[in-house]
């Protein structure tokens, strides 16, 4: 059995939960990190010396790095169809899509928007980086527009680890409260996502014990 230590409210957390969901993989999340603390016991750090989550266990091998971990349950369990192909050529077109989706995608959307929002105090904000930072994001999503309007999934018409990587951000980005520039294709994505059952449960979860006063 699969063990993660990560609690349910990191987006981190989210990707890899969804993706043990979709696998159908029999787990065990324990909380940690945030107020659950535990990151920095010898035996948490003996498994990541990085003292970040997630962290997953299976059998002997432990694994840090949600994307990493995302290749590794794709590589492991995955079928070698769509979601994660064996042919090098098809799985790179997945692969593409998905590391774009967790460093660039995820990396100007979490710090620069959602912790702003969310986990700081509106006078601590600087408002103008927030307005620069969604306007970029909006620019960024676009680049979905070409393989969201020919098809429903990112990469094609199956569902794959890419969609994983990308279509975690977006429970968070359509719940808050952001000009958001229309998009027909990635709302019309975002509602086929929130219909698969391991989203709604891994990713559609409440984050208000993240907000602090005054956000």
């Amino acid at each position: 059995m699969l063990k993660i230590y990560g609690r349910a409210t990191s987006s981190n957390v989210q990707l890899v939960m969804w993706a043990v969901g979709e696998l159908s993989l029999k787990h065990e999340r324990l909380d940690y990190g945030h107020s659950f603390g535990g990151l920095d016991a010898p035996e948490y750090l003996a498994l990541n010396p990085h003292g970040k989550i997630p962290t997953l266990v299976d059998g002997g091998t432990a694994i840090w790095e949600s994307a990493a971990i995302l290749r590794y349950l794709a590589a492991r369990y995955g079928d070698g169809g769509a979601f994660w192909p064996s042919d090098a050529s098809a799985r790179a077109q997945v692969d593409m899509w998905a590391e774009w989706g967790k460093s660039t995608l995820s990396a100007a959307f979490t710090m620069p928007i959602f912790w702003q929002l969310v986990l700081t105090a509106a006078k601590d904000r600087d408002e103008e980086a927030i307005a620069k930072a969604i306007e970029h994001f909006n620019d960024l999503l676009e680049t979905l527009a070409p393989p969201l309007s020919k098809h429903p999934f990112v990469t094609g018409a199956q569902f794959t680890a890419a969609d994983i990587a990308i279509g975690s951000l977006l429970y968070r980005w359509f719940a808050i409260d952001v000009p958001r520039r229309p998009f027909p294709a990635l709302e019309a994505y975002y509602e086929r996502l929130t219909e698969r059952p391991a989203y709604r449960e891994h990713v559609m979860v409440d984050y208000s014990p993240l907000r602090v006063l005054g956000a």
